[in-house]
């Protein structure tokens, strides 16, 4: 049974479901192991994600891209993930905030960043945490300050996607000290060879060793002020609604890990012998598989309907919510549970079990920790 299958995806979004499939048996899968051992950035996969029509494809036809809708970009993201997290992410924050500037951004700044973008000659990344502050977007400390002809940015911010590789981010800083503190911020087009701009690679993740996150540092770094995103002060609102997108697609992170995690497993339970027969036909591995395949089946159905509620902007932010809390919590509970079947095998690092179990514990936390996303459940339900 294909866990994967496209039969809940919308019919205009199989076609790339199955070059996504295709690309990720060829590229991610066979390169996997290597990459998680040595956390080397991959360089050679991106590429040919790039070659293959799949990197940075949700930007409008008009910029260069393909205008891959939601559903399109969530199809994509269960593929890769079930092949490989940290070369998935990777693949996926080669254009990460360039979505904000596609729809908030002047025809200049889209021409001038975006295009780039979209034809595979520059990568984007986003810069929003910091060492201090990750779930309180309206609690950022990095500030921009005017100036003649622009602002100057001082601050520090952490985890970021590319903050090491990319030609530009869309960064989020402080502009205000309003009493309306969701007020107070604006996102700006940041070129990483700024000055005041210096970043580095933060030290080796236990998980997703494949994709670079880095750490920035911002001195009096100067952006003009037509680099502004959208208008002074509406930074916070453009981010989360950004959001609500970006956790149904961290949904299907979610899943692509569920669905590795139980292929490992039926696999490892219809090879192992023990007490004289494969330990599948024991009934409590069998329980334990279809307990697996129960929450992943509830997961994907929630999370494809969220994919349409939020494509229509239908409490957009409840849905989303609900998708990337069900769908990664799942994806920690197969991976738990697939260790579990492997006994002692579950140790080796070799083992695609344990990477797995490694990378899920990282979706659960970006894109807004799931018990924030908790808080926005209980009070959009309402």
């Amino acid at each position: 049974m294909d866990l994967l299958d496209d039969s809940i995806v919308p019919e205009h979004a199989r076609d790339v479901k199955a070059e996504a499939r295709e690309f990720a048996e060829e590229y991610i899968t066979p390169n996997a192991e290597e990459y998680y051992e040595s956390g080397d950035y991959p360089w050679e996969v991106l590429e040919a994600g790039m070659d293959a029509g799949l990197v940075a494809q949700d930007i409008g036809e008009e910029y260069g891209g393909k205008g891959f809708d939601l559903a399109q970009i969530l199809a994509i993201a269960e593929e890769f993930y079930r092949a490989d997290a940290g070369i998935a992410l990777t693949l996926q924050l080669a254009s990460f905030g360039a979505e904000m500037v596609e729809q908030y951004g002047t025809e200049a700044q889209k021409e001038e960043y975006l295009r780039p973008v979209a034809e595979n000659d520059q990568i984007s990344g986003l810069a929003v945490s910091e060492p201090e502050t990750g779930s309180d977007l309206a609690g950022m400390t990095t500030k921009a300050e005017k100036v003649e002809g622009g602002y100057e940015l001082t601050g520090e911010k952490y985890w970021v996607g590319n903050a090491v590789e990319a030609d530009w981010l869309t960064v989020y800083a402080k502009t205000g000290d309003s009493d309306d503190r969701y007020s107070n911020y604006t996102l700006f087009i940041v070129e990483t060879d700024s000055e005041g701009y210096e970043a580095e690679h933060i030290p080796e993740k236990m998980g997703m060793r494949a994709s670079k996150q880095g750490h920035i540092v911002f001195e009096d770094c100067f952006v003009p002020e037509e680099n502004v995103v959208g208008s002074e002060g509406g930074g916070f609102y453009v981010l989360a609604d950004f959001f609500n997108h970006g956790r149904v697609i961290v949904g299907g992170h979610g899943l692509g890990l569920a669905a590795a995690a139980i292929e490992e497993a039926e696999d490892f339970v219809h090879g192992r012998n023990a007490f004289g027969r494969t330990i599948n036909e024991f009934q409590a591995v069998q329980h334990t598989i279809s307990d697996m395949r129960i929450g992943f089946e509830a997961a994907r159905a929630l999370n494809w309907r969220a994919c349409e509620k939020v494509a229509n902007n239908d409490n957009a932010g409840y849905w989303a919510a609900l998708a990337k809390t069900k769908s990664t919590e799942v994806a920690t509970d197969c991976a738990e549970k697939g260790m579990k079947l492997h006994g002692g095998r579950s140790n080796l690092t070799d083992r695609r079990i344990a990477r797995v179990y490694r990378d899920v514990r990282i979706p659960v936390i970006y894109e807004g920790a799931n018990d924030i996303q908790r808080n926005l459940i209980y009070r959009q339900s309402r």
